[in-house]
């Protein structure tokens, strides 16, 4: 069996939206070469990609993938508790992202916007740590859409955080895609880049 690898390198910026209890984020392509210079806004609940090529921003939804199995979704910041209401459904044991066995709770989350990345999921939490080690995600359907497991906590921002998410396509578990989020830092990012109008304007260092 052949194995088909792609790398792409992308910067993502953060920070809460006063509001709305969530984030503006802008998410900007490193690589491949052909990739560079594309930005991806979020500002409030509209999803924006911009081309430097086109000098053009359409608009996107969460759910359209971004890389691989994720979807954009998958890659901005966002704040589960501001898009859904959860349920405790089930005490079990599962195996991790390292295939170990750990007690969990079950909760059942039901979006409570329609512009919430996905219309529900299944999440795993820790029941000693109550960290997340495992999330379904479903269309409206009800139809599994991928299997995400959340690994590699490390102290990160003032918190402990997962740094690498491995997630699982629906449909077909070959198709696999690994986030890994490293070099955190703290930056005083201008308020204009998350402004569509802006977006042509940006200039990163």
């Amino acid at each position: 069996m052949a194995l088909s690898m792609k790398k792409s390198e992308l910067r993502l910026y953060s920070r809460p939206d006063p509001h709305g209890g969530q984030y503006h984020s802008l998410l900007r392509f490193i690589s491949p070469q052909r990739d560079v210079g594309k930005l991806t806004l979020k500002s409030g609940r509209d999803l924006w990609l911009y081309d430097p090529n086109s000098k053009a921003s359409v608009p996107i939804s969460p759910q359209q993938r971004l890389l691989g199995q994720a979807s954009n979704g998958d890659v901005v910041t966002a704040n589960w508790a501001a898009d859904y209401s959860a349920a405790i459904i089930a005490e079990e044991t599962i195996q991790d992202g390292y295939k170990q066995d750990r007690e969990c709770y079950r909760l059942h989350l039901t979006a409570t916007n329609p512009d919430a990345a996905y219309p529900s999921m299944e999440l795993w939490v820790d029941k000693t740590n109550f960290k997340s080690l495992k999330a379904e995600f479903y269309a409206v359907n009800g139809s599994l859409l991928k299997t995400t497991f959340y690994r590699r906590y490390e102290e990160v921002l003032g918190g402990e955080r997962p740094t690498e998410a491995v997630i699982i396509d629906g449909m077909n578990s070959q198709l696999v895609t690994v986030i890994r989020n490293q070099q955190f830092e703290w930056r005083d990012v201008p308020e204009s880049w998350f402004q569509r109008d802006f977006l042509p304007h940006i200039r990163d260092d």
